[in-house]
């Protein structure tokens, strides 16, 4: 990430809407470029690093769930994704990609800007205190996570649940507790949105995903941090 207004990457292929998008961003002080392919955009990937991506899923060329995997490969920016698609299993595709949110079309200009701000907010515990579980280190103030001293790239959403688990060792937060954790989710968002970043992140931390030592189910009820 550089210094100064957050950049972003529109990457819509309807010119109006993209047009529109980045007016109202620009407007509320980020650094817009936009795209209107998704081989264009996959090449100014190489070029220029983002903050955060706002990516239409049906697109010219590649698609933007192929935008999605991209973008996870090389790390941990925001992605929001735009689509006219609204069933549940697009939803969740997108989500188990590693998007941190999603809208349907059409949308709101202004509810756009709220989203990525509220993606983009980084707001760490209150506490600011490294958290060591055996090998795996949080450092929220930096919001950075290791684990055998290797950096793990987390998403806003991947890192806002482990810290909110994390920081309660041993307590069991409910799916809706931990979904008003989510950066740019809605109260009308499903709870099964929770389980797939929990997938995800015990890919990312657990040595045996199927088999987790820190990120605990607690059927019927929620997720909790082991406490030792």
């Amino acid at each position: 990430t550089q210094d100064g207004p957050a950049r972003l990457l529109v990457i819509e292929d309807d010119r109006t809407t993209a047009d529109l998008a980045a007016l109202y961003l620009r407007h509320a002080g980020y650094r817009v470029d936009v795209e209107h392919s998704g081989d264009a955009a996959l090449a100014r990937l190489k070029e220029q690093r983002y903050d955060l991506f706002v990516v239409d899923v049906m697109l010219p060329g590649a698609t933007g769930f192929d935008i999605c995997r991209r973008i996870r490969k090389d790390g941990d920016a925001g992605i929001i994704l735009l689509t006219a698609r609204t069933s549940e299993d697009d939803r969740i595709h997108g989500l188990e990609l590693g998007a941190d949110d999603y809208m349907p079309k059409p949308f709101s200009p202004r509810e756009l800007v709220a989203r990525v701000r509220a993606v983009l907010r980084r707001k760490p515990p209150a506490s600011g205190h490294l958290l060591r579980r055996g090998e795996l280190v949080i450092d929220p103030a930096a919001r950075t996570v290791c684990l055998a001293g290797k950096r793990i790239d987390l998403t806003p959403s991947e890192f806002a649940l482990l810290t909110a688990l994390a920081f309660r060792p041993g307590r069991v937060l409910s799916r809706a507790v931990l979904l008003d954790t989510l950066p740019g989710e809605r109260s009308e968002s499903l709870e099964r949105t929770v389980d797939v970043h929990i997938r995800n992140l015990r890919r990312k931390i657990e040595i045996d995903p199927a088999n987790p030592v820190h990120l605990q189910t607690v059927l019927g009820a929620g997720y909790r941090f082991a406490a030792t």
